[in-house]
């Protein structure tokens, strides 16, 4: 990696903050909640139809592609790999001084091809493919999504069987995945592929790049319960890739997926992060609409949810902290993965004690069944990323040191 000297932080950020001013609006501040005034909205996820979904992504895409030509784009990347050089903490001053302005919101689609794939890439891919790949996905110029799951494996990585077979300086790839987000957009997919027919998962699966215009490559939307299609399966049939589109060693998927997930799991967590304070000035104003603010058991809710998303951002710093050393997700990612969960489920039980039946009956009544959209995606918010009871495994083994769980494929 190159070495960049870095201007004082104060500095860069007159700087940062000048090209803002220059190139986007301050952000519109926040009018004081009041009930029956402006969208009364709850969601985990968009509800776009594909030509809206289609169009978010593309202002995200310009967005990214006009910081990165500004510098801004790749902060802390390596400067081969068309970043500025500099470190974390200055990426992060950033982030949070464009917090202030009207950017657009971060597509799940740009997300996962920013957070999680362009840096997994970086820690595992060869020279080759950092140089084929990272500057485009830094820019979105370039969009990869993440083929993991499968019909009958659920959450069990182990039981993957979408199978690749070498054939010469090829491989031939045949299987679906499924929940896959954004692959309607990407240009790559990262796929996890059975490669040892009776190899002991850790040496099983190995990880691969392929295109996804490629021929036998077939993807279908989900409709989700939202009414949405976020997800999409994702079908291969005798798919040919080159060798050179494998990421690490034949067999070496099993640790791929490890470090992909830590990624993921930091990432789910800090997006989880924003939406707290919404989330609970709504709840007040749904509280005091219905006359139960004095209701002992309504206040404990409320002093509940309050001390779970301090602890949740506290869970974030320890993890930005590791990042900023120079380290690479651990399980505190799972940690933070897992309090997400259970702070939204926080949320709705308090939600629906609130409203009552009204939650799941569309009155009309502003404020009410608008809270059945945030209710209905939170078991997706469970699933995506490892399921809340992966993550206590992760937690378990990874964090606390306390003995595997026994499997039927693991030594005693």
């Amino acid at each position: 990696m190159e070495d960049v000297t870095a201007p004082p932080l104060e500095e860069y950020l007159d700087e940062a903050r000048a090209w803002l001013a220059a190139n986007v609006a301050p952000r519109p501040q926040r009018g004081e909640l009041a009930w029956g005034v402006g969208s009364d909205r709850v969601s985990l996820f968009r509800d776009y139809s594909p030509e809206e979904e289609r169009a978010h992504v593309e202002q995200v895409r310009a967005w990214q592609r006009k910081k990165f030509d500004a510098g801004y784009g790749a902060i802390a990347w390596p400067v081969e790999y068309g970043g500025a050089g500099l470190p974390r903490a200055y990426e992060q001053a950033f982030l949070k001084l464009e917090r202030r302005y009207d950017i657009p919101t971060l597509s799940e689609a740009v997300s996962i091809s920013l957070e999680i794939e362009a840096p997994t890439i970086l820690a595992l891919g060869t020279e080759a493919q950092k140089r084929q790949y990272l500057r485009g996905l830094r820019r979105a110029d370039l969009m990869c999504c993440q083929m993991f799951s499968e019909p009958s494996a659920g959450s069990d990585l182990g039981a993957i069987s979408t199978r690749a077979v070498r054939d010469g300086d090829e491989w031939v790839i045949d299987g679906q995945k499924v929940w896959t987000s954004g692959a309607q957009h990407a240009d790559i997919g990262y796929a996890i592929c059975r490669t040892g027919k009776d190899a002991p998962r850790r040496e099983a699966f190995t990880a691969f790049l392929v295109p996804m215009d490629a021929s036998g490559v077939t993807v279908r939307p989900l409709r989700q319960m939202t009414g949405g299609s976020n997800f999409n399966e994702v079908f291969f049939d005798g798919v040919r890739v080159p060798d050179s589109a494998r990421i690490g060693e034949v067999g070496g998927g099993w640790g791929a997926m490890m470090t992909t997930l830590g990624f993921e799991r930091a990432s789910a967590a800090q997006g989880g992060g924003g939406a707290g304070p919404d989330i609970i000035g709504r709840l007040i104003l749904t509280a005091q609409k219905f006359g139960r603010t004095d209701e002992p058991v309504i206040r404990q809710g409320f002093a509940d949810l309050y001390a779970k998303n301090r602890m949740r951002s506290w869970l974030l710093q320890r993890s930005a902290a590791r990042l900023r050393a120079g380290g690479v997700p651990g399980p505190e990612g799972s940690i933070s993965k897992l309090a997400v969960t259970r702070w939204l489920q926080d949320a709705g039980e308090l939600a629906t004690s609130l409203i009552g039946p009204a939650v799941v009956a569309d009155t009309g009544e502003w404020g009410t069944y608008a809270w059945s959209e945030l209710i209905c995606g939170f078991p997706g918010a469970r699933l995506g990323g490892g399921t809340d009871e992966i993550q206590k495994n992760t937690i378990a083994e990874r964090a606390l040191g306390l003995p595997r769980e026994p499997r039927p494929d693991r030594p005693a």
